[in-house]
């Protein structure tokens, strides 16, 4: 559990259209270093209504990375050393359900995994843990950004199944059919293993998924659309401290202290600097 007088500190992974904030006191684009790799882009941090915040374009300006190029190992754990607590991802999204029309924000609440091609996880060889992703996403934020949706007049559903495909393709019409029928709501490329990685990194996150389109399996399905925007208001939050995403890692690390290889132990020291330095 954090020290209960740490600020909360938000973070944002911008998608697809998402490159930059308007409106930040103190604006500053910041590289950071991690031994995972280089994140997607610098950092740009600032202050918005009072709180501080990081902002990431998860495909670097410009929209230079695919989504299986993006380094979400890296990306991540440079949120977490900037003293990133709470992470809302933006994304685009194709709707996979009639009720859910172009133009509809979705806060996702549950993933379905079918990546394939990109690393899942901080902890491996030498050190090895299994946290819990029963439930992927923080409530607490997904409360937020429920109520920031409805104060601004945001078309907005609460709980969803978010299918993450590896792409860069979309979908077989085939393939488009078999998700509906697993009953998922909408398809994206980007947020696995982006929620995985946070909750190792013991930072609260949740999905605002922005629908552009039908996906292909609509028979009036129309091209992506990639110009909507949006950046949700989350409030300051004195409970976040407390939210049990911050403990993730309480008794998931299996690796005997004595086994632990110390190069691994150096890596993971934003990551998991918590509970290695007992």
């Amino acid at each position: 559990m954090l020290p209960a007088n740490q600020p909360a500190r938000l973070g944002i992974i911008g998608g697809s259209g998402i490159y930059e904030i308007d409106g930040l006191e103190n604006p500053e684009w910041v590289k950071v270093s991690s031994p995972f790799g280089e994140p997607s882009d610098a950092i740009l941090t600032g202050i918005l209504a009072g709180q501080p915040m990081a902002f990431l374009p998860r495909h670097g300006r410009g929209h230079k990375l695919s989504p299986s190029d993006v380094n979400y190992r890296a990306n991540i754990d440079a949120m977490k050393r900037l003293g990133v607590t709470d992470i809302i991802s933006l994304s685009a999204v194709g709707s996979l359900v009639e009720d859910l029309p172009p133009g509809t924000f979705v806060i996702v609440d549950q993933f379905i995994d079918r990546t394939f091609a990109r690393d899942k996880s901080f902890f491996g060889k030498g050190l090895v843990a299994h946290v819990s992703m029963a439930h992927p996403v923080c409530s607490r934020l997904g409360d937020h950004l429920q109520q920031a949706a409805s104060e601004v007049g945001i078309a907005s559903t609460r709980g969803g199944t978010y299918l993450a495909m590896e792409g860069p393709q979309f979908s077989s019409q085939a393939e488009s059919m078999l998700y509906r029928q697993w009953g998922c709501h909408v398809i994206g490329m980007t947020n696995m293993p982006e929620a995985k990685l946070a909750r190792e990194a013991e930072i609260c996150y949740a999905t605002v998924a922005m629908v552009t389109d039908f996906d292909c399996w609509h028979p009036d399905h129309e091209h992506v659309s990639v110009d909507k925007r949006v950046v949700p208001r989350v409030k300051n939050d004195s409970h976040f401290a407390s939210c049990s995403c911050k403990q993730a890692l309480e008794h998931a690390l299996i690796t005997a202290p004595d086994a632990r290889d110390p190069a691994m132990i150096d890596k993971l020291t934003a990551v998991a600097g918590r509970v290695l330095k007992r």
